[in-house]
């Protein structure tokens, strides 16, 4: 019964989270809140019982996606600057 009510207030805080990140103007914190979405997701998947897919998901799609993302971000933002 408590891991039922933990998944139903992760998935509100995920897709309050969401909306969020689409109304942000900043970008940083925008991609901050698009990762930290993910990284509930993994926690998610913990409670169901799959280690794997957590794992995976926290190290991909929060990790990984997160760090590409910024990486972009830095990359437009120093050609803003160049122009």
């Amino acid at each position: 019964m408590i891991s039922v009510i933990m998944i139903v207030v992760l998935g509100v805080i995920m897709i309050v989270a969401g909306i969020i990140a689409l109304h942000l103007k900043n970008l940083l914190a925008a991609i901050i809140t698009a990762g930290t979405i993910s990284l509930l997701a993994s926690v998610i998947y913990l409670i169901l019982g799959s280690p794997d897919v957590a794992m995976t998901e926290a190290s991909i799609g929060s990790g990984l996606t997160t760090i590409i993302f910024l990486y972009a971000l830095n990359k437009v933002q120093k050609e803003d600057k160049n122009d």
